[in-house]
């Protein structure tokens, strides 16, 4: 559930702010008549990205070399997110403005598809790399606690996004991409150990007592400590983007303060 919830407020939250992003700029410019492909290719993506995590958690529950090839493919996800957050928030406005600026320049149907096409890409992008992950841990969850950690991911993305575009600079996405990182990576741990786990269930790792490592792998891959450390991942970046919020507002508050003694010094 935890993981679940991770993985969909991270990706949902990028995702929300791609389609908020460029809607709002679409508006503000005068381009309305863009707004529907730009939902469409959003639809389609969406659409896309449930086929793919249902055909991938099917594909996982075959064996256990199955769902261990999943873990790893779902890791190499995790880590491309992790070096894609490492550059996202900062510029990500102006990125996607220029984007629709320059597929708005364009004339007629021509605009329509680079815009439906710049949809479907961002948008599907955080949806192949959602699919992927939910189904490497869904053969090893249950789908009612996935469900309703998802929907409380989304639900708090849909959150932050709102405030983002509402409240503009009070919202440190930089910041929020670079703490989340740093928990996303040990989280692609997490599933290199579950893939380990898996494959020596099915005694596919050579030169190894596949039997003792699998059960000395599970609490790491499936019991308490991974449980632990799913809490953790989310937990602990809520905090500390918490802690850092409040220390902005506390400087911010104090600033004029300190602004108005000096003042009264001199």
């Amino acid at each position: 559930m935890f993981q679940t919830f991770l993985i969909c407020f991270r990706e949902g939250l990028e995702a929300l702010l791609v389609v908020a992003i460029a809607t709002l700029y679409l508006r503000k410019t005068g381009r309305l008549q863009l707004l529907l492909p730009l939902r469409a290719g959003v639809a389609l993506a969406v659409l896309m990205s449930v086929v793919l995590g249902w055909v991938l958690s099917r594909v996982g529950a075959l064996s256990p070399a199955a769902e261990g090839t999943m873990a790893l493919v779902a890791a190499v996800a995790v880590a491309w997110c992790v070096v894609h957050m490492q550059s996202a928030g900062k510029g990500m406005g102006s990125e996607i403005a220029q984007r629709m600026d320059r597929a708005s320049l364009l004339q007629g149907p021509r605009a329509a598809a680079t815009v439906f096409l710049f949809a479907l890409f961002m948008v599907g992008r955080e949806g192949v790399e959602t699919a992927t992950m939910l189904a490497a841990l869904a053969s090893s969850a249950e789908l009612a606690y996935m469900a309703w950690g998802g929907l409380a991911g989304l639900v708090v993305a849909s959150a932050i996004a709102w405030a983002w575009t509402r409240y503009g600079r009070a919202v440190n996405l930089g910041r929020f991409f670079r703490v989340t990182s740093w928990f996303m990576a040990v989280f692609a741990v997490q599933l290199v150990v579950y893939a380990f786990h898996e494959f020596t269930e099915g005694g596919l790792v050579p030169g190894v007592d596949n039997a003792w490592w699998h059960a000395a792998t599970e609490d790491l891959a499936e019991g308490a400590v991974a449980q632990a450390l799913s809490l953790a991942l989310v937990l602990v970046p809520t905090l500390w983007l918490g802690v850092a919020h409040w220390r902005d507002r506390s400087g911010a508050q104090a600033a004029p303060g300190a602004t108005g003694a000096a003042s009264t010094a001199r």
